[in-house]
């Protein structure tokens, strides 16, 4: 009997045991990555930039998106707008504030499903000392591919929109002449961590 009782634990463990199993990590890749975003001119045209520095991980069982954990950090004081003085702008108190402000973070706090793989990620994003909580629209998951190099990526596209003015990133005198909507794509590519 007793070994039967052992024999039953053993295997009931074995059943249960993947639902503990350590969920897997991956990296943002920065060399393949890309943080950007769009702001209004005068309410006329449009200007471009985008961070030269995007980090961070997901955590996730298999590839359940609803068990995902994310977390990214970018670096302001690698903005870029294909413009010196305007990007030197940028960096100062007037906006970002590099000196005082030297990152910019996300951290996920719940997933909404949608359809087609689709998903809404909410989270915390902080800039300029400031956290706020904002939702970014997720496509669906590109399937897992294997590089010449051995390791494996996926790869999506995320989107969202805020109010820059929410954030005390209001520009001094030149936040006028700029729409308060700022919109953000983040393009990333995940690399897939060794188990340990």
């Amino acid at each position: 009997m007793r070994t039967f009782a052992l024999a039953f634990v053993s295997t009931s463990l074995l059943i249960v045991a993947p639902a503990f199993a350590a969920p897997t990590t991956w990296d943002i890749d920065p060399a393949h990555s890309a943080a950007s975003f769009a702001i209004k001119h005068l309410a006329v045209s449009t200007v471009r930039g985008e961070f030269g520095k995007l980090t961070g991980a997901v955590s996730m069982e298999g590839s359940d998106v609803k068990t995902a954990k994310v977390e990214a950090t970018i670096d302001p004081s690698t903005i870029s707008t294909r413009q010196e003085k305007r990007d030197a702008h940028l960096k100062s108190p007037d906006f970002f504030d590099v000196a005082k402000y030297p990152t910019i973070t996300f951290k996920s706090t719940s997933i909404t499903p949608g359809a087609a793989g689709a998903f809404k990620l909410n989270g915390d994003l902080t800039i300029h000392g400031v956290t706020k909580s904002v939702s970014l629209d997720v496509q669906a998951l590109s399937p897992e591919t294997k590089t010449p190099y051995g390791t494996t990526i996926i790869a999506t596209t995320a989107t969202g929109k805020i109010n820059r003015n929410d954030f005390g990133v209001t520009g001094g005198k030149a936040g006028v002449m700029l729409g308060n909507d700022v919109s953000i794509t983040l393009d990333l590519e995940l690399v897939k961590k060794a188990a340990k």
